[in-house]
């Protein structure tokens, strides 16, 4: 089957691989109909989030057909469609039957304190070959799949395997309520859904601070108040919105590879750390391989994290689901503690997030598919990652189809 490879930082190909087969009773083997490129999977390829495994299959989205099971999967047969989870969960251990289902004891094949064991991930994490292929397999299948109703269709579902669920969840995490007031950090395609699920969850104001123009006019269009960080100093936007108190809360999407703002005061204002944000690059990020535009680390890897803390309000929450290499050791602790903040992240719990927002979809009351920008078969995913990667205009979220 064919396959996107990573081989290296900098290096990923698509591949013939064998196809997958059943390795414990507890599996499935499922055909690929949809998957996507996540800004996760970057992380690997750029180098900012170590440990990967050469000719580990990357992805972690996916929607497809269950082919077979293992003789221990109830629940599910082949022939039905389904949603992969990005993160797998056995179901019946202590955390899953809390709902805490991304810190599985039993899923992590690296032990119970390793985790969350998440598809196409680093050692760490499993590791477990990714979802960008035609075939999968899935372990904790019983667990892991989500059987998709008829009149949902795959473009519809995909978004679901982690985006929205991750989005949801960080509002959740940031503990937003009826009329708050809220920032999202980033308006990628988490922070356009993180945008939607603030307002779903009640927030009254919603603010998106982002570089990328077409980035900001989508979120716009959600009714969000955008601010332009090349052109705004977002802290100081954020004051003068808030008649000096800060936002209610903040929803963090950028992760380990933000930005340093390259025009406007606030690149003037924050050129005096740039000797702190290089030394993080070098922790985070130490074997890189950029070529030309492409597989650049980010150059300020705790810079949204800083913004989050100086722009909420005193006892101000703050919800992380941007992805932090774990070598990042960089926070601005001192100033949240002052401030009496609440701080929550990590991984999304897929399989708990995800069935309520598949009866949102399945009703017709939220429409995923406006958010996906390019639809590109399997056989051109090099390429569409190379334009992802360069934050090209208008490319948000890439659904790919496998035949």
């Amino acid at each position: 089957m064919k396959a996107l490879v990573w081989h290296g930082e900098g290096d990923i190909r698509l591949d013939n691989v064998a196809d997958p087969s059943i390795q414990d009773p507890n599996d499935a083997i499922v055909r690929i109909t949809r998957s996507a490129i996540c800004g996760t999977d970057l992380h690997f390829i750029r180098g900012t989030m170590a440990g990967m495994r050469e000719g580990t299959i990357l992805g972690h989205e996916a929607v497809g057909v269950v082919e077979e099971v293992g003789a221990a999967v109830r629940g599910l047969t082949p022939g039905d469609r389904v949603i992969v989870c990005s993160t797998m969960s056995c179901g019946v251990c202590r955390y899953c039957r809390m709902g805490q289902t991304a810190q599985c004891d039993v899923a992590n094949p690296n032990g119970p304190q390793a985790g969350t064991c998440f598809f196409g991930g680093p050692a760490p994490t499993g590791s477990v070959d990714g979802l960008q292929a035609e075939y999968a397999r899935i372990p904790w299948a019983s667990n892991t799949l989500i059987p998709l109703p008829d009149k949902v269709s795959d473009d519809e579902a995909i978004l679901l395997s982690d985006i929205f669920p991750t989005a949801w969840f960080g509002a959740q995490l940031a503990g937003i309520t009826r009329g708050d007031t809220v920032a999202v950090y980033g308006a990628g395609i988490v922070g356009q859904l993180a945008i939607a699920s603030a307002y779903r969850q009640g927030a009254g104001r919603v603010w998106a601070i982002d570089g990328v123009e077409t980035r900001l006019v989508k979120a716009a269009e959600q009714k969000a108040e955008v601010i332009d960080f090349n052109r705004e100093d977002p802290v100081e936007a954020l004051m003068d919105a808030t008649m000096g108190v800060g936002v209610d809360a903040v929803i963090e999407a950028v992760g380990v590879d933000a930005q340093r703002p390259s025009s406007g005061p606030a690149a003037e204002k924050y050129s005096a750390q740039a000797e702190k944000f290089d030394a993080e690059v070098a922790q985070t990020a130490p074997v890189t391989n950029v070529q030309s535009e492409n597989w650049v680390p980010g150059d300020a890897p705790s810079l949204s994290a800083q913004w989050a803390v100086e722009s909420v309000a005193k006892y101000g929450r703050i919800g992380i689901i941007g992805v932090f290499s774990p070598d990042l050791t960089s926070f601005p602790i001192g100033q949240a503690t002052n401030k009496n903040l609440t701080l929550r992240g990590g991984n999304c719990d897929h399989r708990s997030v995800t069935p309520p927002l598949l009866d949102l979809v399945a009703s017709g009351v939220f429409d995923t598919t406006p958010f996906i920008t390019q639809q590109e078969p399997l056989d051109d995913i090099v390429e569409a990652y190379l334009n992802f990667d360069r934050r090209d205009e208008g490319w948000l979220k890439t659904v790919l189809t496998p035949r």
